[in-house]
C-alpha cells in the first residue's frame, strides 16, 4: 500500500546498502514491478539531503539482478564501494504521467486519496487532507470532523487503512488507540492505589 507523490512521480526503490565491491546497492523495493521498472537504462530522479553531491541529479540503471532473493541494482558510473555508499539512503523515483491508470495494487496517486473521506466503524470522522512521504513510510494526514482544525497522522498501511473505495470515495481505517482520540488518564486508578495504601495504615493502627 503506498501513495503517488502529485509531482506525477512513482516512488520505487530506496538504496539501503552497498554490496559487493564493484557499486551494487541493495534495494528496498516500493513497486510490485521491479523486474519492469528497473529496467537497463531507466532513469531515477534521486530525493536526498540539500546537502548531499547527489542533490538535483539522477542516476541510470546499469543492471538489475536478483541476488540470494535480494534485489540488487547496478547504477551507470558507479563502479566502486565507496561511491555505493554515497548513495546509500537515497529514494528513487520515476517520471509518471499522472492521467495514466494505476496498474500496481494498493497504490494510489496524492491527488486521488485527498479528499476521500475517512470512515470508522461505519462512520465518517474525518477527510483526507494532505500525504506526507517518508523513508519509512507514507502518512495520510486526515482532519478530524468533530474537532474542528485538529489534524492526525495515520500510517497508510495495510493494518490501519484496510480498504479504499475510491468509487465510494472512501477509506475505511481501524486505528490504534489513541491516535484519534486521547486515551484515559490513570488518575482515577492512582487515587484508588493511595485509598488502598490509606486503608491498609487504618489496620496496621
Amino acid at each position: 500500500m503506498s501513495a503517488k507523490s502529485a509531482r506525477t512521480q512513482l516512488r520505487v526503490g530506496r538504496l539501503v546498502k552497498a554490496h559487493g565491491l564493484k557499486g551494487a546497492l541493495k534495494l528496498e523495493l516500493y513497486t510490485d514491478d521491479p523486474d519492469g521498472r528497473f529496467v537497463t537504462g531507466a532513469v531515477f530522479t534521486l530525493q536526498v539531503p540539500e546537502s548531499s553531491p547527489w542533490h538535483g541529479k539522477t542516476v541510470t540503471v546499469r543492471e538489475f539482478k536478483w541476488m540470494n532473493s535480494h534485489p540488487v541494482v547496478f547504477l551507470e558510473g558507479i563502479d566502486d564501494r565507496s561511491a555505493a555508499e554515497s548513495l546509500v539512503r537515497a529514494i528513487l523515483w520515476i517520471e509518471q504521467d499522472a492521467s495514466a491508470p494505476v496498474v500496481e495494487d494498493d497504490a494510489w496517486y496524492d491527488h486521488q486519496l485527498v479528499g476521500l473521506d475517512v470512515v470508522r466503524d461505519g462512520d465518517v470522522v474525518g477527510k483526507v487532507v494532505r500525504v506526507d512521504h517518508f523513508p519509512a513510510q507514507d502518512l495520510l494526514g486526515v482532519q478530524l470532523t468533530r474537532d474542528g482544525d485538529r489534524e492526525v497522522l495515520v500510517p497508510f498501511v495495510k493494518a490501519i487503512v484496510p480498504e479504499v473505495d475510491m468509487a465510494a470515495g472512501r477509506l475505511i481505517v481501524t486505528p490504534p488507540p489513541g491516535l484519534f482520540e486521547e486515551l484515559p488518564s490513570d488518575d482515577d486508578h492512582s487515587e484508588g492505589s493511595s485509598d488502598e495504601v490509606a486503608d491498609e495504615d487504618v489496620r496496621g493502627a
